[in-house]
């Protein structure tokens, strides 16, 4: 069996906790029935004792392999991982919607994505990462009773994701420890503003408009100052022509958006720029995870 599941860049500036898209950077899995339970990790966090047990995918799995099969089977686990992990790029959601895809895939199981999803539901409280992680593209996301309700937009091909990742990581966790309790009411008005702007813009394929979109008063800045780097990772992309440039998610890495014509100059100032950083430029991704037999 052989399960892929894209990174995802949530937020999107001011959707917070609302909008994110896929790209083209995915973790794969391949399973098969085995006699013991065998694991082996390679790429991302494969030199991390913590990670190469992959303790989040076998808790999931095996609990939802067990509640449809009745029985717990040892199977051998193959991950490739290239989604950089605790840099804001949806690797935990990844792992979430891999192994409930994976487990329902092992136990022959038929199942619909939107299924997938409110599973992940439970395990992540915020649909912004696991819904693009799951469907692809453009998601924006909402939580009504206990279910994810989005919409999806398809991405075209003649944009890219400059995504540039620092050498530090910012927690989620601690990240939203630094964020005020209470809002004024005009950062609130501000944020939201942009957000279902933003969304109209995606829906719209207007994207030469996605630079005033894409500001917020909610958390971008207050995270940023965690790395103040990124204000000039910021900068660098706007001048090189980034339709939009973005925290992606909690951080640390930053997205940025380009017509595809544009972004290899991008990518190449903001590697000369930042060397100790890493660049990558990536598709956009409208399949989200991918399970076959």
């Amino acid at each position: 069996m052989f399960i892929s599941v894209p990174a995802t860049s949530a937020n999107l500036g001011p959707g917070f906790d609302t909008l994110g898209l896929a790209v083209d950077l995915r973790n794969e899995i391949i399973i098969k029935p085995s006699k013991f339970l065998s694991i082996s990790t390679h790429g991302e966090g494969s030199d991390n004792p913590k990670i190469k047990k992959n303790t989040l995918f076998l808790s999931i799995f095996n609990e939802t392999y067990k509640r449809l099969c009745g029985r717990e089977d040892n199977f051998r686990f193959e991950f490739h991982n290239r989604i950089p992990i605790s840099r804001g790029l949806g690797s935990s959601s990844a792992v979430i919607v891999a192994a409930l895809s994976a487990a329902y895939t092992v136990a022959d199981r038929r199942y619909n994505k939107r299924e997938i999803l409110n599973l992940a539901l439970r395990y992540e409280p915020h649909p912004d990462n696991i819904t693009p992680a799951v469907m692809g593209g453009f998601n924006v996301a909402c939580v009504e009773g206990g279910r994810v309700y989005s919409k999806k937009r398809r991405m075209p091909e003649y944009l890219r994701a400059v995504v540039v990742v620092p050498n530090r990581t910012i927690s989620t966790a601690k990240s939203r420890t630094i964020l005020p309790k209470m809002y004024r009411k005009e950062e609130v008005v501000y944020s939201l503003s942009r957000s279902s702007y933003m969304t109209a813009l995606f829906m719209s394929e207007s994207w030469d408009l996605l630079r005033i979109a894409a500001k917020d008063k909610l958390h971008q800045s207050r995270r940023m100052k965690m790395i103040p780097e990124l204000f000039d990772v910021q900068k660098v992309a706007l001048k090189h022509g980034a339709l939009m440039s973005t925290l992606s998610g909690s951080g640390s890495t930053f997205f940025n958006l380009a017509y595809k014509k544009d972004a290899d100059k991008m990518a190449q100032a903001l590697q000369i720029r930042f060397p100790q950083f890493r660049v990558f430029t990536l598709a956009l991704d409208n399949n989200g995870v991918i399970t076959k037999q």
